[in-house]
């Protein structure tokens, strides 16, 4: 099976030795996606709510570069740094997944996230 390496300058580059996302077979699996507004290199400003936004924007980009959209996600791996934020997190979340088809998703408080952020969303979507 061959993988693709996925890179698009409409999403925040890999801060470290990953790859934005990698397609294999008939999947996209995307790095997790911080807050990073791609045309500053720094994280949205606001609260829980806007940083949930913008990884979505950043997910929609990454999964745009490689042939998907976010209607196709069928996983997510959502990170906070702080569990209180799930219900306003869930809130803005389900926006993006307006007709009820919503992705599996486990959801954790981690001790930290880089570069301070609230939020980090990973996916697994189809192609």
């Amino acid at each position: 099976m061959i993988r693709n390496i996925i890179a698009t300058e409409k999403a925040p580059a890999a801060i470290g030795p990953y790859a934005q996302a990698n397609a294999v077979g008939e999947f996209i699996f995307t790095s997790g996606q911080i807050p990073i507004d791609p045309a500053t290199g720094k994280l949205a400003e606001g609260g829980i709510e806007e940083q949930t936004r913008q990884v979505f924007a950043n997910l929609k980009a990454v999964l745009e570069a490689g042939g998907s959209d976010l209607s196709k996600i069928v996983k997510t791996t959502c990170f906070l740094s702080d569990l209180g934020d799930f219900a306003k997190m869930n809130k803005i979340y389900a926006e993006y997944f307006p007709d009820g088809a919503y992705p599996s998703r486990s959801a954790f408080q981690v001790g930290a996230l880089p570069m301070g952020a609230m939020i980090e969303i990973e996916a697994i979507a189809m192609k």
